[in-house]
């Protein structure tokens, strides 16, 4: 039985009219996520709608055979501490987290401009290690995932030096998005050997730097290489595709099929070699 699972973020069909017309799917996104061969979703907290009901939500992975691999909690996080709505969406998510032995919480700061970036940088730093915190003392696992948006504060390599470095280790890991980070102008595989120690859940996106993103095979990234590394070091856990092609604004669930048989005829030989 391979270390290694692999699974599907939502986001790629986020894109589709910025949500609307997938809002409040999940439903459909765990069949489309199935039918591609995954055997894992992680959803976005704040987009999630009813599907927030752990009771409701387990009937349906269940009836699929599929994990909830993670759930993404994207939030501003540029105050020194919590504000009220932040803590109380991170509440929530960990209490929907603890139905779910398998799911990682996965901390997301919305980009919102690089401006008063030092201090922004340690309040995003202090705010995330308070989250893990709480949900590492009921047993959940924490990742936190840097975005490469030019209005990001997470997305160069002195970002990362900075707030992987200023995480409580002890509560907080790493998801590197491996098309983020060479997005943001870092060598894939040097990052990772970097901070190898951190990592603790994963994202899959292609790139091609036209502007950015390009369809799971198609671009720039040599998944095989990064997968046959992670296999070396003896990584546990999620791999999750979050494809942000554009195609995926109008066909994501033609793009998570693809995703879904890219990785079975290309990743799975060197995760169960």
């Amino acid at each position: 039985m391979s270390k290694i699972i692999l699974g599907a973020e939502v986001y790629t069909w986020f894109m589709s009219e910025v949500g609307k017309t997938f809002s409040n799917q999940l439903g459909h996104m765990i069949e489309v996520v199935a039918e591609a061969g995954f055997t894992g979703i992680e959803p976005m907290h704040f987009w999630m709608g009813d599907w927030d009901d752990p009771v409701k939500l387990a009937e349906k992975l269940d009836q699929h055979n599929i994990e909830l691999a993670g759930i993404a909690l994207a939030l501003d996080w540029n105050n020194p501490s919590e504000t009220a709505y932040e803590k109380s969406q991170a509440d929530s998510a960990i209490d929907l987290i603890r139905h779910f032995p398998k799911c990682v919480l996965c901390t997301v700061q919305m980009p919102s401009g690089r401006h008063d970036i030092v201090e922004r940088r340690l309040n995003l730093i202090a705010n995330v290690n308070m989250v893990s915190k709480r949900a590492a003392d009921i047993g959940i696992k924490c990742s936190f995932h840097p975005n490469s948006p030019e209005s990001s504060i997470n997305r160069t390599a002195e970002d990362y030096d900075i707030i992987l470095n200023g995480l409580d280790h002890s509560v907080t890991g790493w998801t590197p998005d491996v098309g983020h980070i060479r997005n943001g102008g870092m060598d894939i595989l040097s990052k990772m050997e970097e901070y190898k120690s951190l990592i603790n859940h994963i994202h899959y996106k292609d790139w091609d730097g036209e502007p950015e993103w390009a369809l799971m095979g198609k671009g720039k990234i040599n998944f095989e290489e990064i997968t046959q590394w992670l296999v070396n070091e003896n990584y546990e856990g999620w791999i999750l595709c979050e494809d942000e092609a554009d195609a995926a604004i109008g066909d994501p669930d033609g793009v998570t099929l693809h995703d879904g048989k890219y990785c079975q005829e290309r990743l799975m030989p060197i995760i169960f070699d």
